[in-house]
């Protein structure tokens, strides 16, 4: 009975496993068809293909969760594969120094706060006020801050992919209206306020847009990691 039961909860792991992966190439074929527009990320239409058979087959996220958990697991060593980018981008950063710190740190910091004080003002939850303060972030470290102070780390997910997509379809906008003409600044922005999706907006703009936003991608992802938890940790 046991062993029946191990085997059907292996073939609903790999089942769901698979219905992911062959989202995510379909996605990747659709995002490459439109050019790489941020509306159609990948991720995005990856969450949708899945919330469509969720809802075809009846089943909970609860049990798809604990189906594909793999993938979950796997967000560990993707966090652990940021010190990569960081290590390519060294001699750039001993370069700017703590000016460029200081760029990532007021972008790290203006973003979430500014997002907290419109829900404080809206009187929200205070799960919901936590879950916010991890929004510019890449998912893995969003999910494991907001977890330790008191957020929503699903919620959490869901704020880092909205505010990437919003992120990398106003940027260019946003750049010719305040007249952002330095390319690093506009890599550094882009890679602080909207992480990996923001990322990926600035390959197409270049190579030298591309490094200055994994750049602070990972600057900004790693210094909230440890700041929040340090900072509201005490008061959950």
């Amino acid at each position: 009975m046991i062993d029946a039961l191990n085997q059907v909860i292996s073939f609903n792991g790999l089942l769901w496993l698979c219905i992911t992966v062959i989202g995510y190439l379909i996605a990747l074929w659709i995002n490459k068809k439109c050019n790489g527009h941020p509306i159609a990320h990948p991720i995005v239409f990856t969450a949708v293909f899945v919330s469509v058979f969720l809802y075809l087959t009846n089943t909970e996220v609860v049990k798809y969760q604990h189906s594909a958990s793999l993938l979950h697991w796997l967000l560990g060593p993707v966090t652990v594969a940021l010190a990569l980018p960081i290590y390519r981008q060294w001699q750039c950063l001993k370069h700017y120094g703590w000016r460029l710190i200081v760029s990532i740190g007021f972008g790290g910091i203006i973003a979430p706060v500014t997002a907290w004080l419109t829900l404080f003002a809206l009187d929200a939850p205070s799960a919901l006020k936590m879950t916010m303060l991890a929004k510019s972030i890449t998912t893995p470290l969003a999910m494991e801050a907001s977890a330790h102070i008191g957020g929503i780390p699903a919620l959490a997910a869901v704020f880092v992919i909205t505010t990437g997509i919003v992120g990398a379809i106003v940027a260019t906008g946003v750049f010719s209206v305040f007249d952002v003409r330095d390319r690093q600044a506009q890599g550094i922005a882009l890679g602080t306020v909207a992480h990996a999706i923001g990322t990926a907006k600035s390959i197409q703009m270049g190579e030298d847009v591309a490094a200055m936003a994994t750049l602070g991608l990972c600057v900004n992802g790693i210094f909230t990691a440890l700041i929040l938890p340090l900072v509201f940790g005490v008061f959950v």
